[in-house]
């Protein structure tokens, strides 16, 4: 499982670019497919600049992949599935060796740019909502809507869903609800980006997808997608639609994983598996300490 934007920090993927040759390799990849040095970005900052959305996107993908791929060559398994928290899909997508990495790279750095873009400063917003399950949270905000969009964004867990949409409404959902804006750039996952959806459904439509050797669990609708043409409308609808990652994680679960893996910067995804279901195990790849710990409870 790959994280999304908010994951990215100042140091990230340093251990991987200083001991492989690979990393360095990827990231040379990446710096040439976008123009500027990703590497010195990650590595060194200055965090305000990795924090913007069209930075902050290629950055957590390239550390993802870097991970995958480091792990994916030293592991004595290959996935069943994988999935992506709404930019982590596009790594996941990646990772399944439906999509190549230059070309990913470029399209999330427009992805970034064009969400940025959807809506002027200040007209969106994003709260997490704690202790509320999602039907009666979906109630309440068509209840504060007043002609504006407010509508959960991200499933994250039993108990912990966020919302998005015109500021005003979503305060009005606050003042009913436990929670708290979060600090974000846009209001993503809800109907304010449609603009930035229609401009990626253009970007994608240019991209040469392949099928994938395992399928990736979609967040709009939880399908597991591995032809080439499932893709693109995929990831479209997905700019849009709530990250329906609690139930998507289930779905994975439900299909035979055992463990999962959060291969990328941080371990928010493991620990949201808290919540989602105990039983299962989340491991993690960010550093040459988790590798290697990754790799001994895989058994190679």
């Amino acid at each position: 499982m790959f994280p999304g934007q908010g994951s990215q920090q100042v140091g990230m993927g340093k251990e991987f670019a200083a001991n492989h040759p690979l990393a360095r390799e990827l990231f040379a990849q990446a710096s040439d497919a976008l123009g500027y040095d990703l590497k010195r970005l990650c590595l060194h900052g200055p965090e305000d600049e990795l924090t913007l959305t069209y930075n902050a996107q290629p950055a957590i993908l390239t550390v993802s992949v870097i991970a995958y791929r480091l792990l994916a060559e030293r592991a004595p398994v290959a996935p069943l599935s994988l999935a992506g928290h709404s930019l982590g899909e596009y790594s996941a997508i990646v990772a399944a060796g439906a999509l190549a990495f230059a070309d990913a790279v470029r399209t999330v750095h427009r992805r970034g740019s064009f969400m940025q873009e959807a809506t002027p400063p200040g007209v969106g917003a994003m709260a997490a909502i704690l202790g509320m399950e999602g039907a009666a949270l979906e109630a309440l905000c068509r209840e504060e809507a007043q002609g504006q969009v407010v509508s959960p964004a991200n499933f994250n867990a039993p108990g912990q869903i966020v919302i998005s949409g015109n500021a005003e409404a979503v305060q009005r959902v606050l003042a009913r609800a436990k929670g708290r804006l979060l600090q974000v750039s846009a209001p993503f996952h809800c109907a304010l980006l449609q603009p930035a959806a229609e401009r990626m459904r253009e970007v994608l439509a240019e991209l040469r997808f392949a099928d994938a050797a395992a399928p990736v669990v979609a967040n709009a609708d939880n399908a597991f997608l591995a032809q080439a043409a499932a893709f693109p409308p995929s990831l479209v609808r997905q700019v849009t639609a709530p990250v329906r990652w609690d139930s998507g994680v289930k779905a994975m679960i439900g299909g035979g994983v055992d463990r999962l893996i959060e291969v990328g910067h941080g371990t928010v995804l493991g620990g949201l598996m808290k919540r989602i279901d105990r039983a299962v195990p989340a491991l993690s790849v960010q550093d040459e300490a988790s590798l290697k710990a990754t790799l001994a409870a895989l058994g190679a």
